[in-house]
């Protein structure tokens, strides 16, 4: 596989407009549930879990290129089509709490300058906890997710 050329500094601040838009730093930021966000780990993962009722305690993940605890290891087109589809490189299906049905809507377009912001992070070790099945105990902070 050739390598990729670099995305254009426009496609990267495109990305970054629309992460921030998209409300990515809330689910993916240490501390923003908390009303103090760490910034210095910006999109490194969340310390707060969110309960799905039946399913257990999810953890916005490291969105970061790190390579053992973030996307490092995914291609763009893997990070699009999780954003799209909700589907990660491995097969499996993102967390329900993660609003890709939200995202399916994108353009491409959109959708790859989302992951060339992305890939052109600077990669941040930080593993996050889980996900936890439904009776594991965990001792983050969990908001728990009802229906009306």
């Amino acid at each position: 596989m050739p390598a990729r050329e670099p995305a254009s500094a426009d496609q990267i601040e495109r990305g970054r407009y629309l992460v921030n838009l998209a409300g990515c730093n809330d689910c993916h930021t240490p501390g923003y549930f908390l009303g103090k966000p760490d910034l210095s780990h910006g999109l490194a993962g969340s310390d707060v879990g969110f309960e799905v009722a039946g399913m257990g305690v999810f953890v916005g993940s490291n969105l970061t290129p790190d390579h053992e605890t973030g996307l490092g290891d995914w291609t763009r087109d893997d990070i699009v089509t999780a954003i799209k589809t909700g589907v990660r490189p491995d097969g499996r299906i993102l967390a329900p709490i993660m609003p890709w049905r939200a995202f399916a809507g994108l353009t491409e377009s959109d959708a790859g300058a989302i992951a060339d912001y992305l890939i052109s992070l600077p990669p941040i070790s930080r593993k996050v906890p889980g996900p936890f099945g439904p009776d594991e105990k965990t001792d983050i902070v969990v908001m728990r997710l009802t229906a009306p």
